[in-house]
């Protein structure tokens, strides 16, 4: 997806469907899971306890960046590193290290964690870099801006050929099996 040259190219458009492209995950709880398609922010706070809430449903979540660089500057770069991480099949393990510690998200503490997980660290850092990261999470973020959200974190269960909004606060009752 092309970066917008104006703002009259931010159309709405429906959250886009689980793709190839996503990043996907089931929790470990059992039964059938509701398919969930979460934008985040890796320094947002609520999106960290979101997660841990979610990971007691029975979920198969889909992630989306979603980084608000004006109340959160590193969670940008914070998103590319989870791609970098992806790109050397590890984006999950990423993706948790970065919620569990959102208070070092500086480069030094980038390239320990992608050290940690036993990823080439210089290939991670120049990924990381790269347009390709760039224009991925940039990508998820305007499908986000296109479908509607504003802040983060922002769920909707995919049901019936389509994403339903779920309010961050109430997903317990809202994902629940009826």
């Amino acid at each position: 997806m092309a970066p917008p040259r104006a703002v009259s190219d931010l159309r709405s458009e429906p959250i886009p469907p689980p793709g190839a492209g996503d990043h996907r995950r089931r929790s470990a709880v059992e039964g059938e899971p509701v398919l969930v398609i979460v934008y985040a922010d890796f320094e947002c706070p609520y999106c960290a306890a979101l997660e841990l809430r979610l990971a007691r449903l029975a979920v198969e979540v889909v992630f989306r960046h979603f980084p608000v660089r004006s109340s959160h500057p590193r969670a940008w770069p914070a998103a590319c590193a989870a791609e970098a991480a992806a790109l050397q099949g590890r984006f999950w393990e990423m993706h948790d290290m970065l919620f569990s510690d959102q208070g070092r998200l500086e480069d030094p503490h980038l390239w320990a964690r992608a050290q940690a997980l036993g990823l080439d660290v210089q290939r991670f850092d120049a990924d990381r870099r790269s347009p390709a990261v760039r224009e991925r999470v940039q990508r998820d973020f305007i499908s986000g801006v296109r479908g509607g959200v504003v802040t983060t974190p922002a769920v909707f269960a995919w049901r019936d050929g389509s994403a339903q909004p779920v309010p961050a606060a109430d997903v317990e009752r809202s994902l629940a099996r009826r």
